[in-house]
């Protein structure tokens, strides 16, 4: 007797969904993408597998964690269903509402106005340190073996990173970090940056700017973490990549927004949903 799904397969279920026919769709002019499809189908069938009654505690983390794991995978598809940067991508129309808002490109024009080694160290520190607190929550519910607020947090990452996703597969933005020139000299002549870069420089997706799903990810992920004096801290660190990521030249302002927005609505539908008991 298979167990229902939970809500957070139906929306790891409902993004593969919609990117299979997608990806069948522009195989046509990317061969490639048929195997994208297939990974996604597969996703559907782990999915089916995970749901299989009487897995024990060792198959419930696992049914947990699993949506966090197939992440990586689903943001490296990204970069193929934009056809690797042959795809038009959004960015004048992204860079006049900068003009709108700011009166120019704070992404372009911040840096160059104020550099600042040290500030330049911090904000990219913050932006590595994305990679620890995104899956934060996972760990320290486990710990706790709060399995309901385990689940509400994978809900809300999921959920936030997934919105940006289908953004990117139908609007892709390229990002200052690929319209301008890029930092250089003494701004980047610290460890912090130059691993920034070289992250981006093996694992970055093109046309994933806005809405920034590292500011999403990383404020949905702080927002899940139930201990208090965990949360303070991570919400600095949180603040600090908001900043970074627009002072560093990697999002627009209006992504950063944009992600915060999308964090916001991801952690309201995992409380609403997520409690929820669906197997």
């Amino acid at each position: 007797m298979a167990l229902k799904l939970r809500p957070v397969e139906w929306v790891v279920g409902g993004y593969a969904m919609i990117v299979i026919p997608v990806a069948i769709a522009r195989s046509a002019e990317w061969p490639d993408l048929r195997w994208v499809a297939l990974a996604h189908l597969l996703i559907l069938v782990l999915i089916g597998l995970l749901t299989r009654a009487g897995p024990g505690r060792l198959g419930e983390l696992l049914r947990d964690g699993a949506p966090l794991v197939l992440l990586l995978a689903l943001y490296g598809a990204l970069d193929a269903l934009n056809g690797h940067g042959a795809r038009p991508t959004h960015d004048s129309t992204i860079q006049a509402v900068e003009r709108a808002l700011f009166g120019g490109q704070p992404s372009r024009d911040w840096w160059r106005a104020s550099p600042s080694g040290l500030w330049s160290t911090v904000f990219h520190a913050a932006y590595c340190a994305y990679y620890v607190v995104v899956p934060l929550p996972l760990v320290l519910t486990t710990w706790k073996r709060d399995l309901e607020a385990r689940r509400r947090a994978t809900f809300a990452i999921l959920t936030a990173f997934l919105a940006c996703y289908l953004w990117f597969v139908f609007y892709p933005v390229a990002g200052p970090y690929y319209e301008f020139a890029r930092p250089d000299g003494d701004f980047v002549a610290n460890p912090a940056a130059r691993l920034v870069y070289g992250v981006l420089g093996q694992a970055s997706s093109y046309g994933a700017a806005f809405p920034s799903s590292h500011v999403a990810g990383t404020w949905a992920a702080v927002a899940s973490v139930s201990i208090a004096s965990w949360r303070w801290p991570l919400a600095l660190i949180a603040c600090a990549l908001t900043v970074g990521v627009v002072y560093c030249q990697m999002h627009y302002a209006v992504d950063a927004i944009a992600g915060l927005l999308v964090a916001a609505g991801a952690v309201v539908a995992a409380r609403a949903f997520a409690g929820a008991e669906a197997g």
